[in-house]
This record gives structure tokens, sequence and C-alpha cells, in this order.
């Protein structure tokens, strides 16, 4: 068996193993919900004490996890459907196993996070032609200029916004908006912080400096940020996988869904006339 690598990262960064290992753990099931053979791979390699996870983390939050990956994978196909030659862009990537569930062969896909990260990232995954690292934060715009564009464009941020405050998220909508119209963003949000950060950060004993910051309370407010922002849609996170859950999840997860606790964004910046 090769070496284990070390995992050396600090705040926010740490929270990057949490969907990880839901996704792996989820795999292994009999019958999952995702299979995610990279993750259950990444995870194996990993030298890190995942029992702590394990222990304290309730079930509903690794399906969460499982949720929101299957929701965003179902919009990137959809939106690579009218768009098969896209360039998406995953910000604050952490060790995220999208690309090699939706490639389609033909994208042009860029993961972006700080250069720790991305250098841990390189240990499990390799670039390419079409598949490129991006070293940034994602507020600091100059990376914005490096993208090479043959279609149109998705921005996905997977558990990202909620760690940054609202003026910050809203500066970079603005931002996208001046540069890509006609681009689209998904992300997931949740309407309740203190809620969220009691029943999985707290748990998982990550740093207080990893807790989240930023709460959406209806996604309708993203338009009144600027003329240019478009809602495409917003549902709740369990919606789509209700049915394949035991019943005591699905209650706990229509009380979620129905309290918009964890749900997902779609938005679409209007191309000016």
């Amino acid at each position: 068996m090769p070496n284990k690598i070390d995992i050396k990262l600090k705040n926010a960064q740490e929270t990057l193993l949490l969907p990880l290992w839901g996704r792996a753990v989820e795999t292994q099931k009999s019958e999952p919900l995702l299979v995610d053979k990279t993750a259950h791979e990444i995870i194996d390699r990993i030298d890190y004490d995942f029992s702590t996870i394990a222990k304290n983390i309730s079930e509903i939050s690794r399906i969460g996890w499982v949720a929101r990956s299957l929701n965003f994978d179902q919009i990137i196909t959809n939106f690579l459907n009218k768009h098969p030659k896209a360039t998406i862009i995953n910000i604050g990537c952490g060790l995220d196993t999208t690309f090699e569930r939706v490639d389609n062969g033909v994208i042009l896909w860029y993961d972006l996070d700080l250069p720790d990260v991305i250098e841990l990232r390189r240990q499990f995954m390799k670039e390419d032609n079409r598949r490129k690292f991006i070293k940034s934060s994602f507020l600091d715009y100059k990376w914005l200029n490096e993208l090479q564009i043959h279609d149109n464009v998705l921005f996905v941020a997977a558990g990202v916004f909620y760690f940054f405050e609202e003026y910050q998220v809203k500066e970079f909508f603005i931002k996208v908006a001046d540069l890509f119209p006609g681009c689209e963003i998904i992300f997931d949000a949740t309407s309740s912080i203190e809620m969220a950060n009691k029943m999985v950060l707290k748990r998982s004993k990550v740093a207080e400096e990893s807790f989240l910051k930023w709460g959406l309370k209806s996604a309708k407010k993203l338009e009144s940020w600027d003329e240019r922002i478009e809602l495409v849609e917003e549902f709740p996170m369990f919606k789509n996988i209700r049915s394949h859950i035991t019943f005591k999840n699905k209650i706990t997860t229509f009380i979620s869904d129905l309290l918009n606790m964890q749900y997902v964004v779609h938005v679409r910046i209007k191309v000016s006339s």
C-alpha cells in the first residue's frame, strides 16, 4: 500500500474533508444514492482520523452532502446539454470530484481554490488540456482574466459562499455580471447559519474559524443586488431524493426542506439589450 498523504489545512479548508467523506461512505453502501469511486480512493489515501467525523456527524448531514452532489450534477448536466463546450469554474473546489461524474469529453473545466488546497489536490488529480487548476481566492478577481471561453459559462460553488460575508458574495456576483453576461451560477444556501453551525461544524470538532457566516432567507433577495441577476430556480436540498431514504430520514428532511434549512440556488446573468 502506498504511503498515506498527510493533511495540513487551516480554518475553513478543514471542511473540505466533510463532503468527501460523506460521498465515500455513500459509495460503499449496497444501494448508494451516489457512486463516487474517486472520493473513496482519496479517503483511502489520506492520513487522517475520520473517527470523530463518523461518530459526531448525523446521517442527515452526510445525506445532505450527497444530495447536494446529486442536485448539482443534474443542473450541470442540463446546462451541458444546451452548451456542450461550456466553460465551468468549480469555485472552492477542495477535493471535489464533480468533474469525474459529469465530464462529457469536450467541456473546459477549472478547479479553483487556495494554493495549499490545490497542491493537495494535485496529489490525487491531474491537469490536462480540458481540466485546469487555479491557485487563488475567488475574491482575487485576476483569475477571471485567465478563463478561456468557447461557449457559455457556469460558475459552481458547492459549500463555499457560506464562509464569506454577504457584501463579498454580492461583489463577486456583480463582477461576474460585468465580465460574463449570459453566464449562470449555482450554489447552496441556508436560511439559518446558527443551526448549520450547531448541527455540522461543532459536531465535527473543526475550529471556530471554520464556522459559517452568511445565510440567505430567500434567493429572491439576489435580484435586488443588481438588475442583471435573474433567479432561475431555488429548491429544497432533499426534494429529489426523499423517496430513496428511510422513513425517519424522510421526516427529518421534510422538516429541513419546509424550513429552507438547505437549498439549491440557480441564477442567470441577463444579457443587456
